[in-house]
């Protein structure tokens, strides 16, 4: 059976840390923004906040940052910029020249529409890369190799998909799980 229309992805999360060649002093940024969240005892890191992009920024002394929470891999450079640009214009010294940004993680979510998955059926055919143990989890892990991500795949036709790096690994990742899904006959029925 076919999925009704094609599959609804949505980005939920993306993770991208920044290397700053400088050290931060954490303790002249919190008195500069007092709204920021700074428990050394607790965590090494400063969480910077922010309303647009709506995300949180990691500030860590030895001048790494990493963002989440962002919904494309474009706002969470512009999330990392904007948080240097403030605090260079709060007086804290950030060096000239760009960051070395990276994406660590892309997480997103599908949704199949009106079908269900064989669940059974697909660890079956899957075969290799795939986890299934219902009575402790249920939906099925599937580490894809190319590209390479992981599948969280439900019963229900929702699935996870975790581990990207470019958002084009996404949608690439979920073309081909759905088109293996729907060759292999597993996607059954209307869900109600």
């Amino acid at each position: 059976m076919k999925t009704s229309s094609s599959p609804k992805v949505t980005i939920q999360n993306v993770v991208a840390t920044a290397r700053f060649n400088q050290r931060f002093d954490l303790n002249a940024i919190v008195k500069a923004f007092p709204n920021v969240e700074y428990r050394p005892q607790a965590f090494p890191g400063l969480a910077f906040k922010l309303r647009e992009p709506k995300s949180c920024v990691l500030i860590f002394s030895t001048g790494k940052m990493v963002c989440t929470g962002t919904k494309s891999e474009k706002e969470a450079r512009k999330a990392i910029l904007k948080v240097a640009r403030e605090l260079k214009e709060a007086g804290i010294m950030v060096r000239s020249g760009q960051p070395d940004i990276a994406i660590q993680n892309i997480v997103a979510s599908v949704d199949l529409g009106e079908v269900s998955v064989d669940l059974e059926a697909a660890v079956y055919k899957l075969k290799k890369g795939v986890m299934y143990e219902p009575e402790q989890f249920p939906g099925a892990v599937y580490r894809m190799d190319v590209p390479q991500v992981v599948f969280l795949i439900f019963n229900a036709g929702k699935l996870v998909c975790v581990g990207a790096k470019k958002e084009e690994d996404i949608y690439r990742a979920v073309e081909k799980i759905v088109a293996f899904l729907e060759q292999n006959d597993l996607l059954v029925g209307v869900v109600r």
